[in-house]
């Protein structure tokens, strides 16, 4: 069953667009509008003055109703799969018997004690989302990968293909290191792949870690003359960033126009890319492992 993707759906309506100045303005005209019509006019104009009581409250009230609007629709998101965080989150998930996994457990014997590693939001929202293929044994390949990813906190993410008949292959990706699963991982998932209770007698499993393909970024920026290089190189950072992040995935292919786009801020006039030096094509039973990112001034376009 395919998977919706949330950050695609329109923004909910009850999710009000706030604007403190229009509230001001309202508040005004109202304040405005319960004086006689000969006085109306007066008013106006007092409201006008910074220094009037009356100006003042209405800034404050109208303040405080902003911060009540978005209260509002805090309340309203974090009852939406889509947008709700934390806890709200882990209520929602609740209701479809999902919980947030441990990647690394709490550590009281260390000083200052070492909390623990928890799984992100947004891995947990893709599971609760997928919560319905566990509701079948693991036939179907989503309701392997659903089982596999829920065996433990350390999976990342999981895959599943059928090379042959009754022959099945899960590819693991660990949160921790280079993202290569260890013996302990996989047995993990094996147990919870178990035939006693999840998968269907035929099928011969094997359950292994994904082969981790290593990439660097890369690239030289030329800027347009004017603006200071240190907050474009700053935001070509995080952008390169968020790329390799989103590219942490089994079978997420690393392409050269992709990074090229992503390091295309605001006040890069050109860029060259010198790592990777071509696509990297990635299939089912691979991940790619970015290994640092060297983002270089190369001075001014002209």
């Amino acid at each position: 069953m395919a998977i919706i993707d949330l950050s695609q759906l329109p923004a909910p309506a009850v999710v009000e667009t706030l604007d403190y100045e229009a509230i001001l303005a309202e508040r005004k005209d109202y304040f405005v509008s319960l004086h006689p019509a000969d006085q109306r006019d007066a008013a106006r104009a007092t409201l006008e003055l910074e220094s009037e009581p009356i100006t003042k409250l209405l800034q404050e009230n109208a303040y405080r109703e902003l911060v009540w609007r978005q209260r509002v629709n805090d309340a309203a998101r974090g009852v939406m799969l889509a947008f709700a965080e934390g806890e709200d989150l882990e209520q929602i998930a609740a209701n479809f018997n999902v919980q947030r996994l441990t990647i690394t457990p709490a550590d009281d014997t260390t000083v200052p004690p070492t909390p623990a590693v928890m799984e992100g939001d947004d891995s947990l929202r893709e599971r609760t989302q997928e919560a319905f293929e566990g509701l079948s044994v693991a036939g179907p390949t989503k309701a392997y990968e659903q089982f596999a990813r829920s065996a433990d906190g350390r999976v990342a993410d999981a895959r599943a293909i059928s090379p042959a008949g009754a022959e099945v292959v899960v590819s693991v990706l660990s949160h921790m290191g280079d993202g290569t699963a260890d013996e302990s991982l996989l047995n993990a998932v094996r147990a919870a792949l178990s035939d006693d209770d999840t998968r269907p007698l035929g099928d011969r499993l094997t359950v292994q870690s994904v082969t981790v393909v290593p990439y660097r970024i890369r690239a030289t920026l030329y800027l347009a003359s004017g603006p200071a290089a240190e907050p474009i190189l700053d935001a070509a950072g995080k952008r390169a960033d968020t790329y390799r992040t989103t590219r942490r995935r089994i079978g997420r292919d690393i392409n050269r126009s992709a990074i090229t786009a992503a390091l295309h801020v605001e006040g890069v006039e050109k860029l060259v890319l010198h790592e990777p030096a071509e696509d990297i094509a990635l299939d089912l039973t691979q991940a790619g492992y970015c290994t640092g990112v060297d983002i270089v001034n190369g001075g001014t376009s002209e």
